[in-house]
């Protein structure tokens, strides 16, 4: 950067003592080049051409010379400087809305995990960008039961968060336990009607009834849960599969009635823990993540999420990064 920096500048010294500008419109072009081949932005030579001549001691009429070079060059990007004000213009907007959304994703979305005496909850999400496209809910009925969904919006920016607020609402106003499958059902209706034709929802809906220890379960298109077995140290992946919300209102869920045991472990993520990539572009083996659960099984589940992120920081190529959320549901004496 520094010799770039000392490259334009020493084009301006030329531009305030030539009388020819032929050769120096030719110098900008080629360094333009340089300057595009290394993604250098028109606000950095911008920032670099006030600092320097505020440092020179230059009549105005110089000034007005040494805007022969910054014109050139931001010639050479496509557009005028005064086209490049209004697209930054317009990113900022942009970033306004993407914190306005933000905003509300945390103000809406926000959820409290319930206490049981039978089951310990451990949960983590975290955003890619300032908006995630994740979402995860835990609802208390105080009736012994507990329902619980883990989702994916495919789609970003204020639309996502707002369809994720709608989900939320709908799970939150049913008022009472509610079958998985049933409640895909109706959370599909409300995708289906109220959501952007081309963004779509997958979504593992549970619900967990602890005078029996049993959990329901339905999926909509979402990444398969796992149930670690304590009393073999196995894996067992859930086989429920179903359609994303959103495609059709006739879609119906199939459901699965899982028994859980003392000190077994119910496992739901999102894709952006199935989908890491490391430095070299190579997935991350879904039976190395299990490996990790299974090293930590005797922990608080929430401690076993954040060592998994922490673990899967490491891994990942920090430019393929993806929304990711993980939900584990311990059974304990």
């Amino acid at each position: 950067m520094k010799e770039f920096k000392n490259q334009y500048k020493a084009l301006i010294d030329e531009s305030l003592h030539t009388i020819d500008t032929s050769d120096l419109i030719k110098k900008c072009e080629g360094f333009t080049e340089e300057v595009i081949k290394k993604d250098i932005l028109p606000e950095d030579i911008v920032q670099i051409h006030k600092d320097y001549i505020k440092g020179q001691n230059l009549s105005e009429a110089q000034i007005l010379k040494t805007f022969n070079v910054l014109k050139e060059i931001v010639k050479g990007f496509g557009y005028s400087y005064r086209d490049y004000k209004q697209l930054v213009d317009r990113l900022q907007y942009h970033d306004k809305e993407i914190d306005l959304a933000s905003r509300l994703q945390q103000t809406m979305l926000k959820t409290d995990i319930p206490q049981f005496d039978s089951i310990q909850i451990g949960v983590i999400s975290v955003a890619a960008q300032k908006v995630s496209g994740d979402y995860f809910n835990l609802i208390d009925h105080k009736d012994g039961t507990m329902s619980f969904a883990v989702a994916d919006v495919i789609g970003t920016g204020i639309p996502a968060a707002l369809a994720m607020s709608m989900i939320k609402f709908g799970m939150d106003s049913y008022g009472h336990s509610q079958l998985p499958s049933d409640g895909l059902k109706r959370l599909n209706r409300v995708v289906e009607k109220n959501v952007n034709q081309n963004m779509f929802v997958t979504m593992f809906y549970g619900l967990y009834e602890e005078l029996n220890h049993l959990l329901y379960c339905s999926s909509a298109g979402h990444e398969p849960g796992y149930i670690y077995r304590a009393e073999t140290e196995t894996f067992e992946e859930m086989g429920v599969r179903g359609r994303v919300l959103g495609v059709s209102q006739q879609t119906r869920y199939k459901q699965q009635e899982i028994p859980i045991y003392l000190d077994d472990l119910v496992i739901i993520f999102t894709d952006g823990v199935t989908e890491v990539r490391n430095e070299a572009g190579d997935f991350l083996d879904k039976q190395h993540l299990l490996d990790m659960i299974h090293k930590y099984k005797h922990m608080h589940p929430q401690d076993i999420v954040q060592l998994l992120y922490e673990a899967i920081l490491k891994i990942q190529n920090p430019d393929k990064r993806d929304d990711l959320t993980i939900l584990i549901i311990k059974r304990v004496n």
